[in-house]
């Protein structure tokens, strides 16, 4: 066989692995991502739905991916018969079940009776034309799917007043609800942070990446004491608390992002009372 054959053959063997086994890390998909909705922003021509406290999730049409752009490894049948089409939402285990839904999206061995668990809970098409309004009508046309229970559609209302908003930020976190969302009827789907989806919540959080581990000291002596961390604004911040033990003892690494909750800020404009919250997990 000659050596050009041999290439050919090589090649295409290459090619038909890539399709049959897709890539377990691909680019970050260009999603909507939230700022924070405070007292006295306008409310009208908004859409209210609950905030799902698990990890965002990309459907391309044939792949389930992470916010991050890593490759989710749900069962074959979790996915079978889904639309071919783009598909924003979070992979959800439940109210007050972050951390099994984490493990069940982390783990590359899918395991089934975790994943009869989950739900994905859809409340974008990035792909569909025209401004939310008119997404949010042919994500109704699209789903529910019978064959597919667990692809959800995310209930929607129209935001009425600050205090019906309140009254049903209430409701939703005694339920053991995280919070709120809220999206622009008018607005189209583009990439990024901005008022076109704000989240609505009891307390502040934001996010930051890790730089440092401090050590610890008395009784946390041997593990770690703190983090500290870079704001997107280049603010450094020590985060000491929020911590479980098994955290201390194998805390987030140097370079991952992390969420951290705070009340307000000092007259310095550094976050107040700044406690660890989770590792970000593409969500």
């Amino acid at each position: 066989m000659s050596l050009t054959r041999r290439r050919w053959l090589w090649g295409a063997a290459l090619g038909a692995a890539t399709l049959l086994c897709p890539p377990a890390h691909a680019a970050a998909p260009a999603l909507m991502l939230a700022d924070t909705w405070r007292p006295g922003m306008p409310l009208a021509g908004y859409w209210v739905s609950e905030k799902y406290d698990g990890v965002r999730g990309y459907w391309d049409g044939r792949q389930l991916w992470t916010r991050g752009g890593e490759r989710v490894f749900a069962p074959d049948w979790f996915t079978a018969g889904w639309p071919a089409r783009p598909m924003d939402g979070e992979l959800w285990a439940g109210r007050g079940r972050f951390e099994a839904a984490t493990a069940t999206v982390r783990s590359q061995v899918p395991d089934d009776r975790a994943w009869r668990e989950m739900r994905f809970m859809v409340f974008d098409l990035p792909a569909q034309p025209g401004d939310f309004d008119a997404r949010l009508t042919a994500l109704r046309q699209l789903l529910p799917l019978p064959a597919a229970p667990w692809l959800v559609p995310v209930p929607q209302q129209r935001a009425t007043s600050a205090q019906d908003l309140q009254a049903l930020l209430d409701k939703t976190v005694r339920l053991g609800g995280e919070g709120l969302m809220l999206h622009l009827g008018s607005a189209p789907y583009r990439a990024g942070r901005s008022a076109d989806l704000l989240k609505v919540k009891p307390h502040d959080d934001a996010e930051a990446v890790v730089v440092e581990h401090l050590p610890g000291q008395g009784r946390h002596a041997g593990r770690l004491g703190a983090l500290r961390v870079r704001t997107p604004e280049g603010r450094l911040l020590r985060i000491g608390s929020g911590f479980t033990d098994a955290q201390r003892r194998d805390p987030p690494p140097v370079g991952s992002t992390i969420t951290y909750r705070y009340n307000g800020f000092s007259a310095q404009g550094v976050p107040r009372f700044a406690r660890f919250l989770r590792v970000r997990d593409g969500a």
